[in-house]
Order: structure tokens, then sequence, then C-alpha cells
């Protein structure tokens, strides 16, 4: 054992290199899984967080016909934890509260102000919620005539009543009887101690009364009153049936990423099945899970992949370093030999140094990783590879180095041109590995069941390492003609650089094939970050094709002008979007579809102004009025059905049109259902009497200008979104954070491992050149001529790895897209290649750091050979 430790410790430098590689393999297989676990469940809890109740909390209905079983509702706020404890697991473990709230509907005429539709409300435990300002809480009981009521401070006021008014309510025509009639008697007015507090989610209208619609008469407002148990049970009879509510707050903090298909499941199911009969459920947090769900897919398939990449390059680094470890220890071995010491034997003898340093500093990379913050993932069986790797490599190269008995120096600067049959035969079903394994990947996608297969994870790192094979069999002839060149001109530097790389030093498939997959994971990485990028621009151009898009609903005619005039605005689009209307087919059949009127003539300066990236289409554009048809833009589902045109209804106008075009998508309609109809409103005959919904402005007005101009007297429902706010958002919703830090991980890791690579091949010939070196020393080759050869020697081996990885990073995007679903980051937009020129700027910055570390290496190893010293460096153990 003294001897082993004793050895060790000679060959410090050697194993603590092996070490150092393999805690940081360790360290990367561990760490980055749980810190994109980490980064995805906090974006997972900030996405739900953001979600209105109707988009998180889980509400179960129940419109019972009489209360006669529960006239006080107490048996009702009583069930809150039975029916939480019935929904399906894992939900009820996920909710953190509850709350039960009834309701109903009627109309009111009060003493002075709008016709309202007035409800009645109440929800477990509001007394201790509310302060009074004035009178008290209603205590009503069973066969009262007069229903006490109370009043937040807004709808008093709203309704014209105070404490003792007595207003009288008749039923709502769509939710109760007809003739009936309810006096409420308010006997207190309240203000909410929070309004903020989640149980009033549900009925804001109690303090925040809708005073109706500004210039449109017709529209009433609306207001709630509450009041206890009993009264809403006295008034159901007379103002119909009542709504009874459980409402149940999903806790984010308690859902991760590896609950995501379990919760949506139970989401589906409480929806189809609810936890009582005669029971309704709503629920719509299953969708953004969902769509986070997609976008968790896609960003675990990208660290797959450069995952994989990196700990392949690392892998790599590790075989140079042990294949460097061997070359220094070769005269030892071959002593062995010489002394009757067998092939096993020195590969004990290795295994048994080895097995000293590398498994604790295995062991040493997994314990840090696992502090890192997040979800563990199931990588320990990739952390034991990685050690295995790192502990077998000196001895299995040192028994392979042994195979043959030599006791003379090999010459390394010879290689074989002429591969055998059985290498061409290795490297041609490498190949066909490789190949295999992308049309499966693009079939199979990377993970169909939640899980990574490592052979598909695995088939970039194989496309890079075949990509490295085919150069290592293409360059020898532009080499080659390089070398002619050389050879004409001027000086031997030159000439005797690429001669050496021409015969093999460095360019061996070793140093090769690391280089390329360091550098493909890279570029990989850049290409995906710009593509991605790209297409959320041509997303957001589609969803507001302008520089802000004001939306409300119903806007007076006049809005248009005053949004003109507003300081900064050059051009105006208005637009109405009916999402629930119909058309007729020239045949007579009906069918529901969403149709969009657009000022496209509006829109096609507001575009130009703006500068994005659509265009509405001419036939839209140049429609006038007249002719009594208006050419319309249909998607292609309509125009299947529609054939040459029909009519459409909107707002209860109807308009024949004719299908002139065909698209997919129209720039500032949204159409989730994909079945619409847009129409070029500048076409119409009275176009002032449908309102606009929205305005596409150009321009750089302030959002508080264009919200004050479109709604002076409601500018509290009006919704101001420029473009650098939707395009903003697509960066910072879902797991864009886990995106960023595959990107940061992918690019920062293959530029540091791809100089460690340049590094040790350096390392790994600088024996050989050492002598070259000493030999032209005493031709009178100057130290920076020293320098130059070492250049000339990398040249080649940079160039082709540049171009064969750069060519891997490029395509690898396109050939496994199928797999990757980037499109969930980009709003269903479809994902292009596109190359970032600042990649190819990186790229030329890497070409020359790598240089420049070279020589530094060169010139560290250099001072430690003594080579000014010395005249024959390196032949004293020949």
């Amino acid at each position: 054992m003294s001897g082993v430790l004793w050895r060790v410790r000679v060959f410090a430098g050697q194993f603590g290199l092996l070490a150092a590689l393999a805690l940081v393999a360790a360290l990367l297989i561990t760490a980055a899984p749980r810190l994109a676990n980490d980064l995805s469940d906090r974006a997972l809890h900030e996405d739900v967080a953001r979600l209105p109740y109707s988009g998180r909390d889980i509400t179960l209905q129940q419109r019972p016909e009489t209360l006669d079983a529960d006239p006080t509702l107490s048996g009702a706020v009583d069930a809150i934890p039975a029916h939480r404890d019935r929904l399906p697991a894992p939900l009820p473990g996920l909710v953190s509260d509850g709350w039960f709230t009834a309701g109903l509907e009627g109309i009111t005429f009060p003493p002075s102000g709008p016709r309202t539709f007035l409800g009645l409300r109440t929800q477990a435990g509001m007394a201790e919620r509310v302060r009074l300002t004035s009178g008290r809480w209603p205590a009503n009981s069973a066969g009262v005539t007069i229903v006490e009521v109370a009043l937040s401070t807004p709808v008093a006021e709203q309704l014209g009543a105070q404490v003792g008014t007595v207003l009288e309510v008749t039923p709502n025509q769509q939710t109760g009887p007809e003739g009936g009639l309810v006096r409420f008697a308010v006997v207190g007015v309240f203000e909410p101690e929070d309004a903020t507090a989640l149980p009033w989610d549900t009925i804001r209208l109690t303090f925040v009364p809708f005073p109706g619609l500004p210039g449109i008469p017709d529209a009433p407002a609306a207001a709630q009153a509450v009041t206890d148990g009993a009264g809403l049970g006295v008034a159901a009879p007379r103002l119909g049936s009542p709504v009874l509510s459980w409402r149940y707050r999903i806790d984010e903090n308690r859902i991760d990423g590896a609950l995501l298909p379990s919760v949506t499941t139970a989401l589906s199911e409480v929806k189809r099945t609810p936890p009582a009969p005669g029971m309704t459920a709503s629920a719509g947090l299953d969708a953004t899970l969902v769509q986070f769900d997609g976008q968790l897919r896609a960003v675990s398939a990208l660290l797959a992949v450069v995952q994989a990449g990196l700990v392949a390059t690392l892998l790599g680094l590790i075989a140079l370093a042990a294949t460097l470890a061997v070359e220094r220890r070769r005269e030892e071995f071959a002593l062995l030999r010489a002394r009757g010491g067998t092939i096993a034997a020195i590969g004990g003898r290795t295994l048994a140094e080895s097995l000293v340093v590398l498994p604790l500093a295995t062991a040493a990379g997994w314990l840090a990783g696992s502090y890192v913050p997040g979800r563990p993932a199931a990588t320990g069986w990739l952390v034991v590879g990685a050690g295995s790797v790192a502990t077998l490599a000196i001895p299995v190269l040192a028994a392979l180095s042994q195979r043959r008995l030599s006791f003379t120096a090999r010459r390394q600067d010879l290689v074989r041109h002429r591969p055998s049959v059985r290498r061409l035969t290795a490297e041609l079903f490498f190949l066909l590995v490789a190949v295999l394994g992308a049309y499966l990947l693009r079939r199979r996608g990377l993970s169909p069941d939640g899980s990574v297969d490592p052979y598909l994870a695995s088939v970039p790192v194989l496309l890079a390492v075949g990509a490295a094979i085919v150069a290592l069999r293409v360059f020898p002839w532009p080499l080659g003609q390089l070398g002619k060149l050389a050879a004409r001109a001027r000086g031997a530097v030159a000439f005797l650089g690429l001669a050496r790389a021409g015969r093999g030093a460095p360019v061996t498939i070793g140093p090769l094939a690391v280089l390329v997959v360091a550098i493909a994971t890279g570029i990989f990485s850049g290409v995906v970050m710009s593509s991605i990028g790209e297409a959320r621009d041509r997303a957001t151009d589609l969803e507001i094709p302008a520089d802000a898009q004001v939306s409300g609903y119903a806007f007076p005619s006049e809005t248009t002008d005053r949004v003109a005039a507003v300081p900064g605005v050059t051009a105006v689009a208005p637009v109405t979007i009916d999402p629930a209307s119909s058309y007729r087919t020239e045949d007579g059949a009906t069918s529901t579809v969403q149709v969009a009127l657009v000022d496209a003539a509006a829109l096609a300066r507001v575009i130009a102004d703006s500068g994005v990236g659509v265009s509405p289409p001419p036939a839209l554009v140049d429609a006038r009025p007249g002719g009594g048809t208006v050419p319309a833009l249909v998607s292609p589902e309509v125009a299947a059905e529609a054939g040459a045109g029909g009519v459409a209804t909107i707002r209860g106008h109807l308009y024949d049109f004719t299908v002139a075009a065909v698209a997919d998508a129209f720039p500032g309609v949204p159409a989730a259902s994909g079945r619409f109809i847009v129409l070029p409103r500048q076409a119409l005959p009275d176009p002032a009497v449908i309102a606009p919904d929205l305005f596409l402005i150009a321009g750089d007005a302030s959002a508080e200008a264009l919200r004050a101009a479109s709604a002076p007297e409601a500018a509290e429902g009006v919704t101001v979104t420029t473009w650098a706010d939707r395009r903003q958002a697509l960066d910072e919703t879902g797991a864009n954070e886990v995106l960023s830090f595959t990107f940061t991980t992918g690019a920062v890791g293959a530029t540091t491992l791809a100089l460690l690579a340049v590094g040790f091949t350096v390392l790994a010939g600088a024996r050989i050149r050492g002598q070259v070196l000493s030999r032209l020393r005493t031709l009178g080759l100057s130290g920076s001529q020293g320098r130059g050869l070492l250049v000339y020697e990398l040249v080649p081996l940079v160039t082709i790895a540049v171009l064969a990885g750069g060519l891997v990073g490029v395509f690898l995007p396109r050939v496994i897209a199928p797999a990757l679903g980037l499109s969930n980051f980009t709003s269903g937009a479809a994902v292009r290649t596109a190359l970032d020129p600042l990649l190819v700027g990186a790229v030329l910055v890497l070409v020359v750091a790598a240089l420049a570390a070279a020589v530094v290496v060169e010139n560290v190893v250099n001072r430690r050979m003594r080579l000014g010293e010395v005249l024959r460096v390196g032949e004293e153990g020949s």
C-alpha cells in the first residue's frame, strides 16, 4: 500500500488533473439537473401565483331546487373540508384554503341612479372581514318578510341607499321566477378590512360596483349586497335557485415539476366527475399546467442534449489526460514488461493507484452537487459511469499500450494514411448508428413518457463525433495542397508546421472529436437561443403588429379621433372582434365562426410606421366601399366550407363577402379556435355602427395618455399593451429561466472545455515537439518562429473542429427539431434556424483564444523542459 501511495504522490500532477475532471463531471451531472429543477419550480410557482382566481382555484357549484333541507346554509359551510377530501389525489394535499359562497341575482330600481343588476351574496366568515361604518351586520331568521342586507360604501353611494333604506328587488327573468318581489332592508354599511384578501375574489362587486358602460344607455350597472345564510334562504324562493359554490385555493408552493402530470390528470378528472351528484366543477389551472409542462419537456430535452455534449467532452478530456499520463510513463511500463511483468499486472498496478484518488474525487463532486438547491434528478448512474471511466482510463490505456513489448521509442509523428478495413468498418458502423439515432429522435422524440432515453439523448454527440470522423478522412487532401503552397513560399515555419499537421500531429481522432463535440454543443446552444428569439419576434409581430395596442369593449365612435390626436401617435387602426359569431354559406348552411372588422388600409399604415415584420394582404388593404360584397380573408377551415363566399354576422349586422385570401392568421386578430373571417372595415357602407374593441397604434405615445384618450370616464377598464411589453412577457413567463440557464451552461461550458482540449493537445505533443524545436534551434530557429510553428500545427485542428462542429451545431436544431418542441416557447410560432452574427464573431474569438492559450501552454512546458539549455530534449530516455 505504501508503494501505491508513493507512486500517487510522484504522479500527483497527472492524478490531480484526472481527479479535477472527474469531480467536474460528477458536479455537472448532479448539479445541473437540480439547479434546472429549482429554476423550473420557481417559474411554475410564479406562473401560478399571477393567475386570477378563475384560472387557479377549483370551484364546485350546485344549484338546488330548494333550500328546505338546509335553510340557513350551515350544512353547506360545514361541507368545505368534506368536498375537499373527495377531490382526486394529489389535489387535497395541494389545497391551502377553502371558502363557501352562495348567491342570487335580481334587478333593482333604487330611489336614484340607473337600473342595477343587484346580486345577493353570503359567505362564511364575512362578518369578521369587514369594518362597519354605520348600522349593524344582518341578522335574519326564517320567515322574515324583509331581508336584512349590508352594503359597502361604494355600493350604497351607487344605489343611493343608506341605513334604513328598503330596496325592492324583482327576479332576473333569466334566473328567477316571474312575478316575485323581495324587499331588502339596508341595516349596515361597511368597508372591507383587506380588499385584496382571497375570499373577496369571487364577490368583488360587493365593494367595487360596476357603473355601466359610458355612452351606452342600455348597459345596466351591477352591484352586490351581502346577508347571512338565513337571509339568502328567505330570498331564494322568490328570486330563483341559489348558486352554492365551494372554492379551493391551490397553493403554488406545493406544486413542482414532478407533480405536473398527476395534477393535470386530477384536475381533468374532477371536471368530469365532481365530488357530489348534481355538482359541476371548474378548474382552469390545468391549461396553465399543460402549457408549462410542454415548455418543461422542451427545456428538459434541450438540457439533456447540452448536458450530454458537455459530459461527453469531459469524458473525452479524461481520455486525453489519461493518454498523456500513460505516455509519460511509457518507459516505466516498458521496463516492467522487460522484467517479466504481465499486462494484467500493469493494469492492476495502475488501477490500485487510480482507486486511491478518482473514486474520492467523483464522490466529492457528487456531494458538492447534492448541496445545490432543487429537486434531485435520477442521474446517480451517470455519476457512477463517469467515475468508472475516470478510474479505469489509465489502467485500460496502460494495458493496451503494452500489448506489444517494445524497447525502442515509437515514432509519434508518423501515422497510417490508409486506415485498416477493420477501422473503416467500425467508423461506418458508428456513422450508421448516429444517423439511425437521428431518425428515431425525429420520430419518437427525446422523452415520450417524461423520461430521457440515454441513446436518443446522446444522438447529438454521436453526430458530432461522426462529423469528426468524416472530417478526419476528408482534411488530408486540402491540407496537403496547403503544404505544397507553403513549400514554395519563403520561410520554413509554415511548411514545417503544416507538414507535421499533415502527418497526423496533432490532428488525430481523439483531440478532434473532443473539440468538435465541444464546439457543436456551444454553437447548438447559441443557434437555438437566436432561433427562439427570432420566432418570438415574429409571434409578437403577429399578435401586436404595432407599437401599442389599446383594448377594451365597444369604444364610442369618436374614440378613434381622440386616440389619433394623442401626442406621438402617427397612425391608428380600429379593430372589432366578435369571437362567437356566425356566417352563412351560399348553399344556406350556417356555422359558428369568429368575425373581425379591421381597417386594413389604416393597419397597413400602422405596420409601416411601427416597422414590424408582417403585412395585411393587398386584397383587404385596397378594398373600398361599393360593389355589394366585401373581400374577406378567411382561415383554411372556413375557406373549405364557404367556397367562394357567404354572409357574415357581427354584432347583429349582416355582410355579404367573397373569399379574397386564405391564411392561418391575421396580424392583430387572435383566433384561438382557428376559424375566423376578417372583413375590411373601410370597405363597409356603414362602419360607424359597429364600435371597435381595440386600436392598433403606431408611435411613441405614453400608455397613460392612450388610456385616458380611449376611455376618459372609465380608464380602469382599458388595457394598453406595447409591443415591447408583449415581447418581454414571452421572455419572462414559463420555463424561460431554465431555458436561459441551459443556453448559458452550454455556451460557457463548451467554450471552457474547448480551450482545455486545445491545451491537452499541446501537452500531448510537447515531448516530440520539444525534440523538433531543440534541433531547429541549432539551425537558427528563433523563439517567435517556434511559437509560429505551434500555431501552424494547431490551425488545421482548430479550423477543422470549428467547421465540423459549426455545421453540426447549426443544422442539429433542424435535424432534431420535432424532438425539441421549441414552439412551446414562442406562442406556437414555428422556430426556424437563425444564426446570430454575434455567434459567428464569438466563434472567431474562440479560435484566437484557443491559439493564444496553446502558445501560453507551450511556453510553460518549454520553460519546464529548459529548452534553451538542452540540445536534444527528450532523447535521454530513448
